[in-house]
């Protein structure tokens, strides 16, 4: 059975009730449904509690394996059958959302701008991680592309969240931005856009609209060898 990922529908839902469908080694637990994000795609897991009546389990870490979302938790004590009541860490996941629809914006005014692909991208709650293939190591233009970031985030633009068939989808230009990412073999691509400016594939949470970020504050940038560039960026 495959979990129903209410976080792909409304990424600000902070509880839901769920039934336990598996339990292994009495710490992994499958749900019917989650609002907890499973690691990947450069988006940590979501962490939170699951709660069976006056039971607490904390959720230590999610991640998706054969197509099923394993919620790792704290002690044994869930059974198959069970109903809970799961409630979100929001404010590691807000930074979260916030942070990878900065990396969104960055990455598509970059790679609009000078043709370069992201080679890699890493989130966590206190900075974000880019790579990218771009084939001079120029300082400047990394502080180019921020401002230009940073300008757009001050504007209400709406983001929103919709699925296309991924033949349809992948005629988008630049729908598509990882350097070694090969098309999806699933009938239809979630893609995430930001009205007016980028959609880009995406399987992650993001807030609702730009203002809600607030501004990027470069951390560092690194030459890591031939045509690969390294950023580090923060929230403010």
């Amino acid at each position: 059975m495959v979990t129903y990922a209410l976080y792909l529908k409304d990424s600000y839902l902070r509880e839901c009730d769920a039934t336990v469908v598996s339990v292994k080694d009495g710490k992994y637990v499958v749900l019917d449904q989650t609002i907890f994000y499973p690691r990947g795609g450069g988006q940590p897991h979501d962490t939170g509690q699951i709660v069976k009546g006056k039971e607490n389990y904390d959720v230590v870490y999610v991640g998706k394996f054969s197509g099923e979302t394993s919620h790792e938790v704290d002690q044994s004590g869930l059974n198959t059958g069970d109903k809970v009541r799961c409630i979100l860490n929001w404010e590691r996941r807000y930074k979260l959302m916030r942070s990878h629809t900065a990396a969104h914006l960055f990455a598509a005014l970059l790679c609009e701008g000078t043709g370069a692909l992201v080679t890699g991208n890493q989130l966590e709650e206190d900075k974000v991680r880019f790579d990218f293939s771009l084939e001079e190591y120029d300082p400047k233009t990394i502080t180019t592309y921020l401002e230009k970031t940073n300008d757009l985030l001050k504007k209400g633009i709406p983001v929103q969240s919709f699925e296309l068939p991924t033949e349809e989808a992948l005629k988008i230009p630049g729908v598509i931005k990882m350097a070694e990412a090969l098309p999806p073999n699933i009938p239809n691509l979630r893609i995430v856009e930001i009205v007016g400016v980028d959609k880009q594939a995406d399987g992650g949470t993001h807030v609702k609209n730009l203002k809600e970020v607030g501004q990027i504050r470069l951390l560092k940038t690194q030459n890591k060898g031939k045509n690969n560039r390294r950023v580090y960026f923060a929230l403010d």
